[in-house]
This record gives C-alpha cells, structure tokens and sequence, in this order.
C-alpha cells in the first residue's frame, strides 16, 4: 500500500518513497518530507551534474558537493545549475 507524504519541493501531498534511499539524517528527511515524483525529478538533475561536471562518487568532495545540490534542490527551490562548473579553491 502507498504512504502519501506532503512533499517540501512540490508543496503538496504526493505518494512518498517505498523506503529510506539516502543515508543518515538527510535520507530520513527526504523519506518524510519528499515524493516519489520529486526524487525522479532530482535523479534526473543528479545523473546531468555527474556527467557534465565528471563528478567521481568515490571522491568524498564530490560526494559533499552532490548532496549539498540535493539539499538545496529538494528542500530550498535550488534550480541545479548544469553549466560551468567552477572548482572549489583549495
């Protein structure tokens, strides 16, 4: 049977994820609080950040950088910038 949670990116209720797909406290927030619909739309975002900014998921930078995209994108209406990618100053 499927759970309906009030989805932060849409703003209204939507049928939440079948379990946790994310670690730790932001995995439990996104179970909470975002809907299956949501999270296909930040997959699409995150697949397009990995291959345009040739992020490598074994680098815990990149990792950091992609989850603080997810973040903003989920719950703040961050549009995930795809084009020129500036790398962080050392």
């Amino acid at each position: 049977m499927a759970r309906n949670v009030f989805c932060q990116y849409f703003n209204k209720e939507g049928e939440g994820l079948d379990f946790q797909l994310y670690p730790g406290e932001l995995g439990k927030r996104i179970f909470d609080n975002i809907s299956k619909q949501a999270w296909a739309e930040w997959q699409k975002k995150q697949t397009m950040l990995i291959n345009e900014k040739k992020l490598n998921m074994m680098n815990a930078e990149h990792r950091a950088f992609l989850e603080e995209q997810m973040a903003k994108f989920l719950f703040e209406g961050h549009q995930v910038d795809i084009e020129g990618y500036v790398p962080p100053k050392d």
